[in-house]
């Protein structure tokens, strides 16, 4: 037993073998050759428990050992809890109450679908093969979105820095709604023509 293996339990440390036991050797199929040959057996983890653990925002990703996005997934919940508990978005409650609902529940329904994914990555059957029909979504970076996020931004902190109100938000927000509508006429018709 090296230094590292006194960190692991029982189970998972090294027995000379390549962090397989005996019963791995009578295995067939796709975990016999998969994460085993590695040295490393990798546990599956309970969709259901990370599920659960989820209901407290972040816990559940914590669990699967995606750290970064449980304390995102934390931080993100928390800002919305701050921000109605504040008089700052007097007017704007209903928007980010709905917004921390729909992230609570993204975030319980994500932690069940990486559990799944790690699972089957752990046992050695790669990734989900998805049908012609569900094509996966392409990474998409806008100048759009990002002019869009400059200017709340540059709101936000005319607001908090300068003293100037965003009363008028509370009359020109449909103005928003506007602008993603022409953003995907232009859109549709670029991709037509």
């Amino acid at each position: 037993m090296n230094g590292n293996d006194r960190d692991f339990p029982k189970d998972f440390q090294d027995t000379g073998t390549g962090g397989r036991d005996e019963r791995d050797a009578t295995r067939t199929g796709p975990t016999a050759a998969g994460p085993m040959a590695t040295g490393w057996v990798r546990p599956q983890r309970s969709a259901a428990l990370a599920t659960l653990l989820s209901m407290m925002p972040g816990l559940g990703h914590i669990y699967l050992g995606y750290y970064q996005q449980g304390f995102i997934n934390i931080a993100v919940i928390a800002g919305c809890i701050t921000a109605l508990s504040s008089n700052d978005f007097e007017g704007l409650e209903p928007f980010i109450a709905l917004g921390m609902a729909f992230y609570w529940m993204f975030n319980m329904m994500d932690a069940n679908r990486r559990a799944h994914h790690f699972n089957r990555v752990a046992a050695g059957l790669g990734a989900e093969k998805f049908p012609d029909e569900f094509p996966l979504p392409k990474a998409r970076s806008s100048m759009f979105n990002g002019i869009l996020l400059i200017a709340v931004g540059l709101l936000f902190i005319l607001d908090l820095n300068f003293d100037i109100p965003l009363d008028w938000l509370a009359d020109w927000w449909p103005l928003v709604l506007v602008l993603f509508g022409a953003r995907m006429v232009w859109n549709s018709r670029r991709k037509a023509g």
